[in-house]
């Protein structure tokens, strides 16, 4: 039987995306905030008629200070969530120490609450408490909802977002570097970037593409749009 159950995992064995907070989240994160935040700053400065030399500047200036921005926050962000994890695995490993037998017999109400019996519930609370290191590890999952062991890297947090961020700021520059002078294919490219970063995001949801990138689109259509509007009006104002 137990050959069995084996094989019968062994071919059940599956993966899972990352929904920890980790790369995932911060590469989609960096690639919007870069498209939209570009995208509308070109609408904006190009609306208040400044030359395409400036608007250039001004994304590029832009593109820097925001990807360093947000390299560094998604950075400290992960890198607090994990030492804020860390001090409450310590909490919850003194009181393992302190007070083994109601930590067992909280594990125990812990598994009556997911549907094991009364009696099972304290066998194996019993048994899983023979090893500390996996008691806490049940205990740490089950109050705080994460797993110590597989804590998101901060590194990689900030190289996600630095990168992705970057690159979706670039899109909206492209044809100005390219040598157009217009305001309507920089616009253009932006849409074009939200509407993709969209639509390959929704990989990683239940959500079909063409939603997705078409929420995106919108999002960013209507942030360009206020941008232009309020680039317009001081354009006139101060001319």
């Amino acid at each position: 039987m137990s050959e069995v159950t084996a094989s019968q995992a062994e071919a059940h064995d599956h993966s899972h995306s990352d929904v920890s907070g980790g790369w995932l989240r911060a590469a989609v994160f960096g690639a919007m905030d870069g498209l939209v935040t570009n995208t509308a700053l070109v609408a904006g400065v190009g609306g208040g008629g400044v030359a395409p030399r400036g608007i250039v500047l001004a994304g590029v200036a832009s593109l820097v200070a925001g990807a360093i921005s947000m390299s560094l926050g998604e950075y400290t962000s992960v890198k607090t969530q994990n030492e804020q994890l860390d001090l409450e695995v310590e909490k919850e490993r003194r009181e393992l120490e302190r007070n083994p037998e109601g930590e067992m017999a909280e594990l125990a109400d812990m598994l009556r609450v997911r549907g094991v019996d009364d009696g099972l519930a304290e066998q194996v609370a019993a048994q899983l408490s023979r090893d500390p290191e996996t008691a806490l590890r049940l205990h740490v999952v089950a109050e705080l909802g994460l797993n110590p062991e597989d804590k998101p890297s901060p590194w990689v947090a900030a190289v996600s977002s630095f990168v992705t961020f970057a690159t979706g700021a670039l899109l909206p520059l492209l044809p100005y570097l390219l040598g157009f002078s217009l305001l309507w294919p920089a616009l253009l490219a932006g849409g074009a970037g939200l509407l993709v970063a969209g639509a390959l995001s929704s990989r990683f949801t239940p959500r079909p593409w063409w939603y997705s990138g078409l929420r995106q689109l919108v999002f960013g259509a209507a942030a360009a749009g206020i941008t232009y509007a309020v680039g317009a009006a001081i354009g006139v104002a101060v001319s």
